[in-house]
């Protein structure tokens, strides 16, 4: 089964030593995921101040810089699996360094039905 697991945090809350560790960290984990055949994708964000939202109301375009929601912690990263179970998604999610500052939202993907030209 699929599931995203998407990594919130507050973006000030690592010193540089502490998100360089981490980073080198989280690829270990990625590689040795996807060494196992359950790592589809992952990718730290760019922070919050790069984001550009986007929303369509009656047939217009409204664009924003960053998000609407008003919060301390921010989605900065994900991780996209392919794993037996919800336990095997939670045993992942807890091994991850930014579960250790943040939260880790995990959930599944809906499956779609594949579409045909």
């Amino acid at each position: 089964m699929k599931y995203m697991l998407l990594i919130y945090g507050a973006e000030d809350c690592w010193t540089d030593d502490e998100r360089n560790e981490c980073m080198v960290e989280s690829m270990r984990i990625c590689d040795k995921l996807k060494e196992e055949g359950k790592l589809i994708d992952s990718s730290p964000l760019f922070p919050v101040a790069a984001a550009t939202s986007v929303r369509v109301r009656d047939g217009q375009r409204f664009i924003t810089d960053g998000p609407f929601a008003e919060t301390t912690e921010q989605l900065g990263g994900y991780y996209l699996l392919d794993v037996d179970d919800l336990d095997a998604a939670i045993a992942i999610a807890a091994r991850i360094p930014p579960a250790k500052k943040g939260t880790v939202e995990i959930r599944p993907l809906f499956p779609l039905p594949e579409i045909e030209d």
